[in-house]
């Protein structure tokens, strides 16, 4: 059996086929799945979803549009109670060392603190939560060094 790795609240993970790196993420227990915030979302006839990563407030945003596959399309239920149908894609990101082909939701999240929201499908047989710790991949890699 596999060990699961004890992970923080928040972590910092990547998605280099957005070139998005170090990006801060709230690590969720209560969401089902992974959410990752972006601007003017648009579903294509072809199948496509088109999206903007501009965010002034998180430095790994660099205002690129991006058209990639959709995965789905499901509903989701927000965390303010709210229903919307969500796109979401599947890209590899890279996690505490480590590399996982994932599904995330896209959806502004402009009001949110944290630009990526990782829910429990990505946690589930892989990490344990511990709350009362922070950026734990971090501190690993400081230690390595």
């Amino acid at each position: 059996m596999n060990e699961k790795k004890i992970i923080g609240k928040k972590e910092l993970i990547s998605i280099p086929e957005l070139e998005l790196y170090d990006l801060d993420a709230k690590v969720d227990t209560g969401a089902d799945s992974n959410a990752l915030h972006c601007d003017d979302i648009n579903i294509n006839p072809d199948g496509t979803v088109s999206f903007t990563l501009l965010d002034e407030v998180h430095a790994s945003y660099h205002g690129k549009r991006i058209k990639l596959p959709i995965y789905k399309m499901k509903k989701i239920k927000s965390s303010n109670g709210m229903v919307q149908e969500r796109a979401f894609i599947r890209v590899f990101v890279e996690f505490f060392g480590e590399r996982y082909q994932t599904l995330i939701s896209l959806t502004s999240r402009a009001d949110m603190k944290y630009p990526m929201l990782i829910g429990r499908k990505f946690l589930s047989h892989k990490f344990l939560v511990d709350v009362s710790q922070e950026y734990l991949a971090k501190s690993r890699i400081k230690e390595k060094e």
